[in-house]
C-alpha cells in the first residue's frame, strides 16, 4: 500500500514517537466481538528474534515475529489479543527507565495508539507476553500503562478495517533520562508533552497484518 507508506517516520533519538493505531471505521458484531484466548492458532511464535537498534547502541527484539514481518493473529484483535514478547538489549547507562510505544501509521484516522507503558526500569531486558490490561504491569516492577485509542488501559492488539490490506504496526522503545511523572491511565498526549526533550536513545522494529 504505497500511499500509506507515506506515513512512516524514521527513528529519530531526540524526541519520543507517538503516532496513529488502527480501528475499524464500521461495526458489527462480528467485528466488536473479541476472540477467547483459547481459540486455535495456527500461527507459531516465539521462533523467530529480530532486532533493530539506533547508532547508540539500544535494541528491541521479538521472538513472535520478524521485524518488518507478519504479526501471528494470537496477538491481535482476532485472536487471543494479548500483547507479544520483547526483548531489550543496550539500554544507555544514563537511562532512568524506559517507554514502549505501539501505534499504526496506516490507520483511516491517525493516530491510533494501540499500546502505552512507561516507568519501565532500565535494567529491564524482557517484556514478557500477555501483559494484563491494567493500570500497572507488575511483572515490570509496576510500569504504568496508558489508555489506548480503543478507550482501555494497556495492549489491544491489530485490528485493521476489513480489505484494507496490510498495516504497518510500531513498536518504538525510548529509553528517557528523567522520569515521566505522570499517572496511569495517561493518554498517548500527555505521554507525548513528556518524552520532548527527555529522550536518549530510540529503537523500533514493525510487524504487519491484514484482515
Amino acid at each position: 500500500m504505497p500511499g500509506r507508506r507515506d506515513f512512516l517516520v524514521s527513528v529519530s533519538s531526540g524526541t519520543g514517537l507517538l503516532l496513529a493505531g488502527c480501528l475499524d471505521g464500521t461495526d458489527s458484531s462480528e467485528d466488536s466481538t473479541e476472540t477467547s484466548p483459547d481459540a486455535t492458532n495456527t500461527q507459531t511464535d516465539d521462533t523467530v528474534s529480530t532486532t533493530r537498534s539506533n547508532a547508540s547502541g539500544l535494541q528491541l527484539s521479538s521472538t513472535a515475529f520478524e521485524d518488518g514481518g507478519n504479526i501471528p493473529q494470537k496477538y491481535t484483535f482476532d485472536g487471543a489479543d494479548v500483547s507479544p514478547p520483547l526483548s531489550i538489549s543496550g539500554v544507555p547507562a544514563d537511562a532512568d527507565s524506559l517507554v514502549l510505544v505501539v501505534d499504526d501509521p496506516d490507520a483511516p484516522n491517525p493516530p491510533f495508539t494501540h499500546w502505552l507503558l512507561w516507568d519501565i526500569p532500565a535494567d529491564t531486558t524482557a517484556i514478557p507476553a500477555g501483559i494484563e490490561q491494567s493500570r500497572t504491569a507488575p511483572e515490570l516492577d509496576g510500569a504504568k500503562q496508558g489508555t489506548n485509542s480503543f478507550d482501555v488501559l494497556g495492549y489491544r492488539g491489530p485490528r485493521p478495517p476489513k480489505g484494507d490490506g496490510s498495516h504497518t504496526y510500531r513498536f518504538t522503545l525510548t529509553a528517557v533520562e528523567r522520569p515521566l511523572n505522570v499517572q496511569a491511565g495517561a493518554s498517548r498526549d500527555q505521554i507525548a508533552d513528556a518524552l520532548q526533550g527527555n529522550s536518549v536513545a530510540t529503537a523500533r522494529i514493525t510487524g504487519e497484518y491484514e484482515r
